[in-house]
């Protein structure tokens, strides 16, 4: 069968997932393409770091564990700062907002000074950390409530069912939500199962969903299904969706806001 290259590049992860290593020759015969072409979607593949290539095809990568918070905080520090001011701008006057841990969600902060009369809610110790700094300063102008639950020291947050427990009491206006993979098949996906149970429960408690995520989450999967791609409302990104994304977000009325968008 020959299919489109992105089409193509996605069946292929699909075998690698399955097999745990994918052969050119085979992929050749599989998808009725020249082994120059299978070759060329490999290289492509691991420049996205999806796959690590072998002589003759391609293996997995090891298996990803999240960095610490302290790490995250400088990995693609520009683009988390640009959806951060993006998505400020989605934030309207008297809003009862969530911002999530992660530290794409904590640049949000900064571009509050404007707003006025908010609440938001936050599970993230840094964030309330910078949400009473900047009311102390002035910059801040709203209610502050910490979600309480089990401490994750690692990576600076809560989670846990007493964290669940507290948001059955909440409903927000919007969410702004970190997640660690985003994928058409598999849709929103963390690393840590306890994060993925409390970020479904911030979705279901949201009337509007709102992923922020830089580019290196997007086609990616990882270990803890959080929910489907269609629960959620709006993708922030520093760049705009893959190509062959844009008939399926339209499909799923989710709309994409990037630098591009705007």
């Amino acid at each position: 069968m020959s299919l489109a290259g992105e089409e193509r590049k996605r069946s292929i992860m699909t075998l690698l997932n399955e097999k745990g290593k994918v052969n050119v020759s085979e992929l050749s015969q599989i998808f009725d393409v020249s082994t120059e072409t299978i070759r060329r979607d490999l290289d492509e593949l691991e420049k996205d770091n999806k796959l690590k290539k072998v002589y003759g095809g391609a293996v997995k990568f090891k298996v990803e564990v999240e960095p610490p918070h302290y790490e995250r905080e400088f990995i693609h520090a520009e683009a988390k700062r640009v959806i951060g001011a993006l998505a400020a701008e989605l934030i309207e006057d008297n809003d009862v907002i969530i911002i999530d841990e992660g530290s794409t969600a904590l640049q949000i902060i900064q571009f509050l000074e404007s707003k006025r009369n908010l609440t938001i809610l936050t599970s993230s110790i840094p964030s309330l950390i910078s949400l009473i700094d900047h009311q102390k300063r002035g910059l801040y102008d709203g209610k502050i409530i910490f979600i309480g639950g089990e401490v994750n020291a690692r990576h600076l947050r809560v989670s846990g069912p007493i964290a669940e427990k507290i948001m059955e009491d909440f409903y927000v206006n919007k969410s702004f939500l970190s997640v660690d993979g985003i994928s058409l098949e598999n849709g929103l996906t963390s690393y840590d199962l306890d994060r993925a149970l409390f970020t479904r429960k911030l979705i279901r408690s949201s009337e509007t969903a709102i992923l922020l995520a830089d580019s290196s989450k997007i086609a990616k999967r990882t270990v803890a299904k959080i929910m489907d791609l269609p629960d959620i409302h709006m993708i922030v990104s520093e760049e705009g969706p893959p190509s062959g994304w844009i008939p399926s977000l339209k499909e799923m009325q989710i709309r994409w806001i990037s630098p591009v968008s705007e």
